[in-house]
């Protein structure tokens, strides 16, 4: 994750002095890490959907501007930056000097993985120039981004990281660090060892991210505190997340002061909380939950406890809609918007749109299943009404599997079914390298059909011409309760199997449950199959759409969008 933070940035432990074990001596770190609030800053702006188009977006000094306008009038007055870019960076920090504006800067060192020595040489050149260009306002530097922990995605060996850190700290004056995940700094099982770092770099700059950890690993804190009643839980479980993080920076602390480094201060360089689910973060992420976090940081950081980091930079300033789903993060909206969090420290003409109280806040619910299905036929999706059917508990809501989408479904009165009334479900496909798909989603409660398990059927009627196979089928539990489980099934036009062909005319599909459910299997990012299995009593998902190229056998760049129409779609006895 690339970040950051904001908090109001307080003295905790540390100082100076000489660092065992052959350390360096350390750089004191400045004044401004204990007296301004911290945040981490990207003005990337783009809300295309390509990952990469971010970078060719042309950072304009005019729009630099607004934003160091909104930060600073926020009292956000301590920057970390991600690179030492000419296109991002120095327009920054040449914005910063030109306008007089009183902010200071912990300038980052994109370091890559791989086969990339001449890009990062390069990369720290340009650093090295930017921190001499601007003493003044660069206070520290950071040199690389989540590189040695053992998940990541931009690994780069220890021992080249000491290299790259020696050659930036060899040529500035300034404090020089490193950021990484928590677990890194303390030596947690699977990475590597940090000894190394530790005696290269002035100060620990450690990311904690309790809501992530939510998401990828859900025994690190009890996030869903159901042993609160409901109108407790929100506030118990955020005391929870903020007690996590407190004990990632115990973790590292402890560490650190076991090896003689009682001295070295420890910098947060990236917390945060979301406003808005954009990857799996339902009954979390809210702009309520945002500030009960935000607020618990400064409260952390504003108290007597000793046991607390020099800095906390939140993660982040503005929303960065390339981020896809790892975006909504920000204490403003992509349109400069100040989210509830911030709301109190701004006009509320730059307020984002909606009114929210501390009651506003989320929490999990557990999944209730709404009994058996005793009807003969449950119908998910048609116009006319049969008589004696069962519908689901609550309003379907279509969503694609990602965010953006990996399809759209929207209402079509393009075309009808023989018997139903002129509209039928248009799915639009927007694959990813992996292929694409979209689910009929009971957003809070499951539905118990069990009954269908032995002689069932799901039957719907299809018009399209989208080449090959597709993927049919259901979902089971939940993720949030680490019981999901994906039960789809391939089906073939080309076989005219279970009625499906792909000839752009109406077709009637009827596909037994009993051939469904042999092809199921844990849904991605459950690890329990004590969790992840068959359940008919709690089917979340009572249809699923997808394109998984894996399963289809198809390309990974298939990219073919072409309109899938489908319509009275229901189970049956």
């Amino acid at each position: 994750m690339m970040a950051a933070c904001v908090a109001w940035v307080l003295v905790a432990c540390g100082g100076g002095g000489v660092v065992p074990s052959n350390g360096v001596q350390i750089r004191p770190l400045s004044a401004d890490f204990g007296t301004r609030k911290a945040v981490s800053y990207s003005p990337y702006r783009s809300t295309s959907t390509d990952g990469t188009n971010f970078q060719n977006e042309l950072v304009t000094p005019a729009n630099v501007l607004q934003d160091l306008r909104l930060l600073q009038d926020g009292g956000f007055t301590l920057i970390r930056l991600f690179n030492s870019s000419d296109a991002m960076a120095k327009v920054i920090l040449e914005t910063i000097k030109t306008n007089n504006l009183d902010i200071k800067v912990m300038l980052g060192v994109w370091i890559q993985s791989g086969n990339s020595a001449a890009i990062n040489d390069a990369e720290i050149a340009r650093a090295v120039a930017l921190a001499n260009n601007y003493k003044s306002t660069v206070v520290a530097l950071s040199v690389g981004n989540e590189t040695m922990v053992n998940w990541s995605f931009n690994a780069v060996p220890v021992a080249d990281m000491v290299k790259y850190i020696n050659a930036v700290r060899n040529q500035v004056s300034q404090p020089v660090t490193t950021d990484d995940n928590w677990a890194f700094f303390a030596k947690a099982t699977g990475n590597q060892d940090p000894k190394a770092i530790l005696n290269a770099i002035d100060f620990v700059a450690m990311h904690t991210y309790p809501l992530a950890d939510s998401v990828h690993d859900a025994a690190k804190w009890n996030w869903q505190q159901t042993d609160k009643a409901a109108n407790v839980r929100a506030a118990a479980m955020m005391d929870a997340a903020i007690a996590a993080a407190q004990s990632d920076f115990t973790a590292v602390r402890n560490y650190m002061d076991s090896l003689g480094l009682t001295n070295m201060p420890i910098v947060v360089g990236e917390t945060g909380w979301k406003a808005i689910a954009s990857g799996g973060e339902n009954y979390r992420a809210h702009p309520v939950n945002q500030k009960m976090y935000f607020d618990r940081l400064t409260a952390w950081l504003s108290s007597s406890a000793t046991a607390k980091p020099k800095a906390i930079f939140y993660f982040e300033a503005f929303d960065e809609p390339w981020k896809k789903a790892d975006d909504k993060w920000g204490l403003f909206n992509v349109d400069r918007k100040a989210r509830y969090v911030v709301q109190s420290l701004y006009p509320s003409n730059v307020w984002e749109a909606g009114t929210y109280t501390a009651a506003d806040a989320v929490y999990f619910i557990p999944t209730q299943s709404n009994g058996v299905v005793s009807a003969n036929r449950y119908t998910i999706f048609a116009d006319t009404v049969t008589p004696n059917e069962a519908r689901p508990s609550e309003s379907i809501l279509w969503v694609g599997w990602d965010n953006p989408a990996t399809a759209y479904a929207g209402s079509s009165t393009l075309s009808f079914v023989t018997g139903d009334s002129p509209n039928s479900l248009e799915i639009t496909p927007a694959p990813t390298s992996w292929g694409w798909g979209v689910i009929a989603a009971l957003q809070t409660t499951a539905d118990d059909l069990s009954q269908f398990a032995s002689t069932g059927k799901l039957n719907f009627s299809i018009k399209t011409t989208y080449p090959g196979k597709l993927e049919f089928g259901f979902l089971t539990g939940t993720t949030t309760a680490g019981s999901a489980y994906d039960v789809y099934l391939a089906v073939d036009p080309a076989n005219n199997t279970y009625g499906y062909v792909n000839d752009g005319t109406w077709r009637n599909v009827s596909i037994p449950i009993s051939a469904i459910t042999p092809r199921g299997a844990m849904a991605y990012g459950m690890t329990d199959p004590n969790k992840s299995k068959l359940d008919l009593t709690k089917v979340t998902n009572p249809l699923v759409i997808a394109d998984r190229y894996a399963n289809t056998g198809k390309s990974n760049n298939l990219n073919d969008r072409t309109k899938i129409y489908i319509d009275n779609v229901y189970w049956s006895k």
